[in-house]
Formats: structure tokens, sequence, C-alpha cells
């Protein structure tokens, strides 16, 4: 940790105050400008041609039509594509070969002089295919599934302690549920798109990422560059969800065509396309088995989950790990398997692992609640370890005790009657659940740069990037309370490779990251000020710090984010509709630094869980291997009048082995409780329990049906 911590005081001492966000008036009044919206002189649009087989070779492709339409600048094919360097990303390779490794696959890009030129001749251009047998469909027992070696976060693939076989045996209480989550899509509001332009040797790009240092890193190996040679700006984005944190096809063809036209070339993802080439949450099909004694604390905990991947990059989804440290497990089996299949790569949407993961898991523990008949949120308190059980590490701090505590207050969770079913408004069964939620505390190195200049003024450069978080006004907020200014005095740059280089905005350590290295550069220049004498010189003073060392070194603890989400819902007997009625999140994420920006992420994650449980969930067809589920007229995610009272509060956590801010990440933790605690209440309202989301009429209907007959 840095040897500089906060001051603490009154204002201007920002930190923590709910300040508005910097850029909200230019977002409101339509001057913030993303990376469609760049537009260089004789700029030239591209559309991509996707494969309609799922999976093969391409044979033959005809552009004539395409370049017969007046304006059209070129079609790029697998025959006539620049070359490109191997790239650590696969799904990167575009137009290289002739392989088909599933559908949507880009095959060829038209370039035109105008947007709708360039869709027709995509339209206009032929591709002939030798076609290959496919398989897309995940099971739990697929034969091809193997034992992964590696989770995506770095985690082994399986971890074993004690003898779970022999603990759960002899359990006298036990749970053996198997829970299945479908393919989820990030659909950010802005789609991806990207502006390329080259000019005497070097290359600028307005792209629409997570991180632009990472982007420039990326393009500069897949075109033989130095990052010197490399531009990429990424000032202002519109979500992502994960699916913008690392470079994506558009990228990479908007580059390749600006290159081969020698003009500048912008491309927009069609929306319909994103699900087959920006990734998204693989389906996971999740075993979870539990034994504890009558007092209901578990002697077993095995968490065993099958998921997919494609053909072009393997990543496995590692929904298993948080029953790694959750609840006191002396005997533990957490498995992660995987099996390649003909389907679009997945990667990484918002709380990759843990959404899923504790879906399960919090499911199961509260299956386990109702066979003991104690009180669900009795029984993760009887639960709580003493050290991280997968390590034996004390905890930097743990308060998932106190959301608890203060979330059952906050909902009036005291007077609720456990029996299911008993509450009812006319056709409406109404219920309630809990669940708990976790995050891991992550932080990468970054770089930063504090400039102080002569008419008093200060300006952080740091590359970090603003995906609709607030980014600009937490980094400003951290600024001006290590200088000890007013935080209007504080200028903050963001958004451009040509910064000094920062983590992406992803794994909720982007604030965690950036400002580290803010509050370290900052503390530079307060030195040097101290030391200065007389007026500053013209052109100010600056200093330049980066954590790498601090990044590189191992906490002692383990850190971790908790909370605890309620949930009451209600089921249509008639219609078998579940809808919300309230939500309420209560968190223990380390120092919040702006409690306006705050409340909004935790609202967001907890409705993107919402959606996860009630309506968001894409299948693959069979026959012709793609989602059919790829708008938002059939991919259906939370509107205003889905949540009609949504809260969040969190616990002033002091957690000093963190951070020089003392935060954690709080961008995902949202997410990750309120699957479990809506499914759960809905088990509550009706007394069946669905282990299969979303929990849509077309399951729950013939459930409910079946029960009143069985009653009747």
């Amino acid at each position: 940790m840095s040897p500089d911590p906060f001051p603490l005081g009154p204002p201007p001492y920002p930190l923590g105050a709910p300040l508005a966000r910097r850029e909200g008036r230019e977002k409101a009044t339509g001057t913030a400008r993303y990376a469609a919206e760049h537009t260089p002189p004789g700029c030239a649009y591209a559309w991509p041609v996707a494969a309609t087989v799922a999976r093969g070779r391409i044979t033959a492709v005809d552009a004539t039509a395409a370049l017969a339409l007046p304006g059209v600048c070129a079609v790029l094919t697998h025959e006539n594509a620049p070359r490109l360097a191997a790239a650590d990303d696969p799904t990167l390779s575009l137009l290289q070969d002739d392989r088909v490794p599933h559908r949507g696959w880009y095959v060829a890009l038209a370039v035109a002089d105008s947007l709708e030129t360039a869709r027709a001749a995509a339209e206009a251009v032929r591709v002939s295919y030798a076609t290959e047998d496919h398989d897309v469909l995940l099971t739990a027992g697929h034969p091809r599934l193997y034992e992964a070696k590696i989770a995506n976060g770095g985690y082994p693939g399986t971890r074993e302690r004690g003898d779970f076989d022999g603990a759960f045996a002899a359990a006298p209480v036990t749970v053996d549920a198997t829970y299945t989550v479908p393919p989820l899509h990030n659909h950010p509001m802005e789609p991806h798109a990207s502006t390329a332009h080259w000019s005497e040797g070097r290359l600028t790009v307005h792209d629409s990422s997570q991180g632009s240092t990472k982007v420039c890193e990326d393009l500069a190996a897949l075109f033989a560059l130095d990052t010197g040679q490399v531009t990429v700006v990424s000032e202002h984005v519109g979500g992502g969800f994960g699916s913008k944190g690392t470079p994506r096809p558009q990228l990479v063809l908007a580059v390749m065509a600006a290159r081969h036209t020698g003009r500048p070339v912008k491309l927009s993802l069609p929306r319909r396309e994103m699900a087959a080439v920006v990734g998204h949450r693989a389906p996971t099909v999740q075993r979870v088995r539990l034994g504890a004694g009558d007092d209901g604390v578990l002697t077993a905990l095995a968490h065993e989950i099958a998921t997919h991947t494609s053909t072009v990059a393997e990543f496995v989804e590692q929904a298993a790990v948080p029953a790694r440290m959750m609840y006191t497990s002396p005997n533990s089996r957490t498995v992660h398997r995987v099996v390649p299949l003909d389907v679009p790569t997945p990667s990484w949407m918002r709380a990759p692992g843990e959404a899923p993961g504790m879906y399960a898991l919090e499911s199961a523990v509260d299956e386990l609640a109702v066979l003991l008949d104690v009180d669900p949120v009795e029984l993760r308190l009887r639960n709580e370890p003493d050290t991280e059980p997968d390590s034996d590490r004390a905890f930097s701090s743990r308060h998932l005790i106190g959301c608890l505590r203060e979330g059952a207050k906050r909902f009036g969770w005291a007077p609720r009657d456990p029996r299911p079913g008993v509450r009812r408004e006319g056709d409406l069964l109404l219920g309630t659940g809990v669940a708990a939620a976790t995050y891991p505390v992550y932080v990468a190195p970054s770089s930063a740069e504090a400039q102080a200049a002569a008419d008093g003024s200060y300006r952080i450069r740091v590359n970090a990037t603003d995906i609709g978080t607030g980014a600009r006004t937490v980094l400003a907020q951290i600024a001006a309370a290590a200088l000890t200014v007013p935080e209007e005095r504080v200028h903050i740059e963001i958004g451009s490779s040509d910064l000094p280089p920062a983590m992406l905005a992803g794994g909720s350590m982007g604030t965690a990251s950036w400002g580290w290295a803010v509050h370290k550069a900052c503390m530079a220049l307060r030195a040097q000020l101290r030391h200065h004498d007389g007026p500053l010189p013209a052109d100010g003073l600056s200093a330049v710090a980066d954590t790498r060392q601090e990044a590189a070194e191992r906490s002692p603890y383990a850190r971790h984010a908790f909370g605890a989400t309620f949930a009451e819902v209600q089921a249509d007997t008639v219609t078998g509709e579940v809808r919300l009625r309230r939500l309420l999140g209560v968190y223990a994420a380390g120092r919040i630094l702006n409690a306006r920006t705050a409340r909004s992420q935790f609202i967001g994650g907890m409705t993107m869980g919402l959606g996860m449980a009630l309506m968001e969930g894409s299948g693959l067809d069979p026959a012709f291997g793609d989602f059919a589920e790829c708008d938002l007229a059939s991919y259906h995610v939370p509107v205003c009048a889905d949540v009609p009272q949504i809260e969040a509060h969190w616990l002033d956590e002091e957690d000093p082995h963190l951070n020089p801010m003392g935060s954690k990440g709080i961008g995902e933790i949202g997410i990750v409780g309120t699957a479990a605690a809506v499914a759960n209440a809905f088990r509550h309202a009706t007394g069946i329990r669905l282990r299969d989301l979303p929990l849509t009429a077309d399951k729950v209907l013939p459930r409910l049906r079946a029960r009143q007959e069985g009653l009747g």
C-alpha cells in the first residue's frame, strides 16, 4: 500500500461526495462524440459479410456485382486482405484464410463512399462454402467435455480440499441440484464501432473500447508497428459490460480497409451481428452438492460446471470459483469442464464467473435452508468462515454479516412467513428471497501524470476509460483529495493511448488501478511543490508515477467485496408471468469514492441481474448453428417498467489493505447475487423450485398449473 494515505478532513477534500458527472452536460446535449461520430475528410464506410454456415470452408467469393455498384471502393476477402501478424487473440485473425469456425464469422468486407452503398455491396457479395457437420449444443454429459486446467482470470480449473465424497456421504442433510444459465449477451447501447485513418505511416483510430492502451498494443502487434505509431482514442464509450474489454472484429476490419483503400474508414457493427462476434456469457450447467449437519453448518461442498468454448480460442467461465471462498467448507471440490463447439467465442460479461456461479450456489444454499427449516439469512450467518477457505488467508475485510443484517432490517425481513405460497393478492402469489454476493478485489499496473500550472490549476493525464461509470469525476476527486485542493481546480485527460498507459475498464479494477497511479503522481507533485520557491515556471511542474511495483506485490490478505440482495416478486397464476416488486442491495465495498456514481453502478448491476433472472437468455439453433435471439426485439432486457422499486445502500467499510483510497470495485458486485435472490423469492412465492434461468412464463405456467391440480 502507498505510504501516503489520503488526508481526512472537511472540504475541499471531496472524496466520497456525490458530485455530478463532469461529462453529463456533454452527453445530455449530444456534444460528446463517440467512435462512429468521427468522420475525417474523405471517409469511406464499411459493412461486413457474415458466414451463413455453421462450419466449413470458403470455396469461392464472387464480388463482381458488388464492385459494379457506383461508389464501391473495394471488397476485401481472404484472397486480397492485408496480411496480419499472428494474433494473441485468434478471433482477430480475420480474412486470413478460408476457414469458417462458426456462423457469423466475417468472410468479407465491403467498402464504399456511403453507408447505404456499403451495405448494398455486402449483400451483393456471393460466397460459396463446403460445409462440414457442426455441433453447437452444450450438455452436461457431452462426450468431448474435458477438465480445464485454467479458468478465466487465471484460476486453477480444479481445486480439492479434504474428503468431499466421504463428508457428503456422511452428512445428515444434503442438497444435490443442477442449475442452468443460457448464453447471455452484453448489448451495450452503443454498438461496437471504429473509425480508422492512416497518414504518413501513422495510424489513428477512434474505437468504442474499454481500454485504448490494450487496443494500441494489439494493433501495433497485428500490423507490425511500434506503439508510438498508433493512437487510439476512446474518449466517450456508450457501455461495454465486458464486450469491449479487448479489441473486437470491427476494429481490425476498419484498419485493414483503411490501409487497403488509402482512405479513412468507419465501421459500426449491426446489432444483429454482435452476438456472433463480440463475445457472450457462455452457458453453464452447474451441479452443486451441499452436505450439512442438523445445525446447518456445511461439512461438504462441491460445485462442478460444464460450459462451452469455441474452436477458435478457449474461454472458460470461472463459475465455480466463488464457492472456494464463500462459506465454511472443510471438504470441497470445485471443477470446471469445457467443450469446444462450433460456436462464437465466449468472453467477459459483467461479473464473469461470479454472476452465474453465485446464482447456482446461492440457490443451493436456499434449498438447504428449506430442508432444515432454517431462515435463509440465519443459515448464511452460521456458515461464515474465519479465514478464506481456499487459501486460509485472513480477509482484509469481510462484512457480509453486516450486509445481511442491515439488508434484513431495511427490507423488513423479520416478519416473513417462511411457508411458501401463502401470500396472495387475487391471482398473484407473492414471495421474498435473499442471496449473498461477492466479487474479488483486483488491481493492475497503471501510470499517470500530474501537472501544476502557473494559474493554480492542475491537470491529470491517465489513459483511463469512462464507459459510463463516471471515471472522470471520481479521478478528479481522488486527485483533489491527494492535492488538498478544490476539485474544480483539477482537469482530467483520459481516453487516449497517447496518455500515460493504464489498465482497461474491467474486472471492477479500473478506479483502483487508475486512482492509485493518480494518487501516487499527485503525492510526488506535492513533494515538488513543497520544495519549490517562488512562482511556478510558465510550463508548470509535473510528476509521473506508475504502480508496477505495488501491483506486483502479493497481498497477505484475501480481498473481496461483499453484499446481500433481497427481492420481492409476484407470480401470476393465470399467465405465468413473474415480475419484480422491489429489490434491495446492501454492499461492503471499501470506501465509496462518489456516492452518486456508486449508487448508479450498484443499481445498474442489480438491474442486469434482474434481467438475467426473469428475461435474458438466448439459444443456439442446432440446425443453423446461430443464436436465435440476436436483437433487442427478441433478446429482452429490463426497462423502467420492470423495475418498480430498487434501492442500493452500503456499509461504511474501512480497509487499510487495499490501495491509498481504501476502495474496492463496485461495477460488478451488484449483478452477482440478484438472480439468485429473485429465483429464491419465486420459490417462496409459489413453492416451486425452477433451476433453469430465465424464469419465463413458458416454464412457470405449466409448473403452476401442475401444482394447483395437485393441491386440488
